[in-house]
């Protein structure tokens, strides 16, 4: 069965961030992710990661300014060096926490600036972030996240740039982070991405469409999709990183039958 981390960025916000670890736990998460670390030294998230019996599975790098509207800079030229500085911040964390996914937001589409060279920016920059990472036993990962609901303006939004992004960098060690709720709105056809790509997915994240609330609130067939991950020998995690209706226990039930087959 798939194993399910929960997105502490998303889920449990009725709690303060450094109780999230224990409630995940009490839920049957066996992993946590969140958007962002570095608002917390990463001892602190090392004694709870520790005391909820939990693995760290993957943050963000840093960018910049998330509440002013920053989506990340991987593909604005002439920020290189801030992306390198994110990169050595990001990676400092995930050894304090044993995390071995990182993931690099490309960032909103910059006015002025040509399709190509943006694109040779953000291979130049996950390029060179993927060795670094690699150097560490970290895996470097790329979402596309859709730009027509949720982050208007994003640079890398459908699954297939993604790909294609990924197939041109050449590094082993950078993959796809396929969220299903922002596949599903820009493109669909998700089983088949799953039967076709999933060599080149490092990591899966789980909302339901419309509204990216709890799976089985909207149009995605999440049963079929998680049993065809058991087909096809999927072993990574798969991110809980959706809105609660009503509240993040109150949500969970579908969650139960595939923890109770785990």
């Amino acid at each position: 069965m798939p194993r399910f981390c929960a997105n502490l960025s998303f889920l449990f916000t009725e709690l303060p961030f450094p109780e999230r670890f224990a409630a995940a736990a009490r839920a049957g998460f066996r992993g946590v992710e969140y958007l962002f670390a570095y608002d917390w030294p990463a001892a602190d998230i090392a004694v709870w990661l520790r005391e909820a019996g939990l693995e760290q599975v993957l943050f963000n790098l840093p960018v910049g300014g998330w509440a002013a509207g920053e989506r990340g800079c991987a593909c604005h030229p002439g920020r290189e060096a801030e992306f390198r500085a994110g990169l050595e911040q990001a990676l400092e964390y995930a050894a304090a926490l044993g995390c071995t996914r990182l993931h690099a937001l490309a960032g909103l589409r910059p006015a002025g600036v040509s399709e190509a060279e943006l694109e040779a920016t953000f291979l130049e920059n996950m390029g060179a972030a993927a060795d670094a990472c690699a150097r560490q036993g970290v895996t470097l990962l790329m979402e596309p996240i859709n730009s027509r609901v949720d982050m208007p303006g994003y640079w890398l939004d459908t699954p297939a740039r993604a790909f294609a992004l990924q197939a041109q960098a050449g590094r082993e060690g950078l993959l796809v982070q396929l969220d299903l709720y922002h596949a599903q709105v820009m493109a669909g056809d998700l089983a088949r991405t799953l039967e076709t790509q999933l060599a080149r997915i490092g990591h899966i994240q789980v909302a339901d469409n419309p509204g990216r609330q709890e799976p089985g609130t909207g149009e995605i067939h999440y049963p079929y999709l998680f049993a065809l991950l058991d087909r096809l020998g999927y072993q990574g995690w798969v991110g809980c990183e959706y809105r609660p209706r009503a509240g993040t226990e109150a949500g969970l039930g579908w969650l139960r039958p595939w923890q109770t087959e785990a």
